[in-house]
């Protein structure tokens, strides 16, 4: 490993700022330059604990440059810390190419422990924990979306926009009405709620209540009657985004599996 500089990666809160650690504030203090996502919303945090640490920007956008010019600060000697807007750099949320440019330089990479949104729903859900998977924010397409929720054998974790968080339940409640799910939405903040209950209870509260804020979706594990319809699921989905029309391509697909035709089709459509 390098003896210069080195990459520190400082987890930041995801909604209450006093869930800030010790070792955080200190490696802030320490650091030569602080990457951000945004750097105004990162002065908030910076300016309430005294941190008067110089900010760079470092987002979506200019990922591949500003790894080039932070390595090359390392490489010289100086400490770099990166944050992202909330919780843990990297998960669904830039920092791989910092991560990775640096380990190819051969330079140390400290990661801190802290919050996680993904961590704190999954907890909060009260479904099982043992064996889970993070999969960013849900799919938009709904064949997609129908595939992930069908083939998933174990609790499902993802981010999710208020907006799209009722058509999602619809499509999760079309292929298992009865699929325990937990929304938690607004998390260590003011107006934090966790909702837990049936895919389908929970698809009729936010279809007459409009959900806001931030939001965490966590999902039970499929039934196996749901997880049979996964790969057939997903070929139906490849052939109708190759140009087949869904009703033939589901007969198609039935006539291969022996899941009925309307069943695909109604999951392939339904919720969108």
């Amino acid at each position: 490993m390098s003896e210069s500089g080195r990459l520190v990666v400082c987890p930041t809160p995801i909604g209450n700022l006093e869930d800030i650690t010790l070792r955080v504030l200190a490696a802030l203090r320490e650091a030569d330059v602080v990457a951000c996502e945004d750097t105004r919303h990162t002065r908030v945090l910076l300016d309430k604990y005294g941190v008067s640490a110089r900010t760079v920007s470092y987002h979506e956008h200019n990922e591949a440059g500003r790894s080039s010019e932070l390595v090359s600060r390392m490489q010289s000697g100086e400490t770099v810390a990166l944050v992202s807007d909330a919780g843990m750099p990297l998960v669904n949320d830039p920092g791989f190419v910092l991560v990775q440019a640096c380990v190819a330089a051969g330079i140390g990479v400290e990661v801190l422990p802290g919050p996680s949104a993904a961590l704190t729903a999954l907890v909060a859900s009260g479904l099982p924990s043992g064996t889970w998977r993070f999969v960013g924010f849900l799919p938009r397409k709904v064949g997609e979306l129908s595939s992930l929720l069908s083939s998933a054998a174990e609790t499902l974790v993802a981010f999710e926009s208020p907006r799209r968080l009722s058509a999602s339940l619809a499509t999760l409640a079309s292929l298992d009405a009865d699929r325990p799910v937990a929304v938690c939405r607004e998390l260590t903040k003011l107006h934090e709620e966790i909702l837990r209950g049936t895919a389908s209870e929970l698809l009729q509260h936010f279809t007459e209540t409009e959900p806001r804020g931030e939001i965490v979706v966590v999902i039970g594990a499929a039934s196996e009657e749901t997880a049979s319809l996964g790969p057939a699921l997903d070929a139906l989905s490849r052939l109708v985004e190759a140009g087949a029309k869904k009703r033939p391509a589901a007969g198609v697909v039935s006539d291969l599996t022996g899941i009925p035709a309307n069943t695909l089709y109604r999951a392939l459509t339904e919720g969108g």
